[in-house]
């Protein structure tokens, strides 16, 4: 059964703070992004990596396909897929080397390219743009009914 969250985002301090929420709550595993171009996914993926303790630009690796970042002992692998043609391009370029590490963090940027090639996510944002072009509405969807509530409350908490 999917679990969900709906929040309204409006600023980038709320992004800001959901992404600090997703990263307490989520340390490992695959997220996946998704929204149109120019929704956000970027934005969050910067503000999630710098939760972490990323210093630094983060920038869409949407011509490299990956971009790897080693923060605090922890790998993360930011990928976009937007340039896919073919998901077996993902098996030519090596990323099952990327998927055998260990206590590894994955953010997968338009997921439905890699099909079959990539893992099932553990936790999904959907980033939907508003009529107020600052706007967004974020929706985190889950199986698991726990990682869902953990999210719940840590912003709860926040207020």
């Amino acid at each position: 059964m999917l679990h969900s969250l709906t929040l309204d985002v409006l600023s980038i301090q709320d992004t800001q703070r959901y992404a600090d929420t997703l990263a307490s709550c989520f340390t490992e595993g695959v997220v996946y992004l998704i929204g149109d171009l120019g929704a956000g996914k970027t934005t969050f993926t910067r503000y999630f990596l710098e939760s972490f303790g990323h210093e630094g630009a983060v920038k869409s690796p949407t011509y490299t396909i990956v971009e790897p970042y080693h923060i605090d002992g922890r790998n993360i692998f930011h990928f976009d897929l937007y340039r896919l043609d073919d998901p077996y391009e993902l098996e030519l370029m090596g990323i099952r080397d990327y998927l055998e590490e260990d206590h590894a963090l994955f953010l997968f940027e338009w997921p439905s390219k890699g099909d079959g090639e990539i893992p099932m996510a553990d936790i999904t944002l959907r980033i939907e743009k508003t009529e107020d072009e600052q706007a967004r509405k974020f929706t985190f969807e889950s199986d698991s009914k726990r990682l869902i509530e953990l999210i719940q409350e840590h912003l709860n908490a926040k207020r």
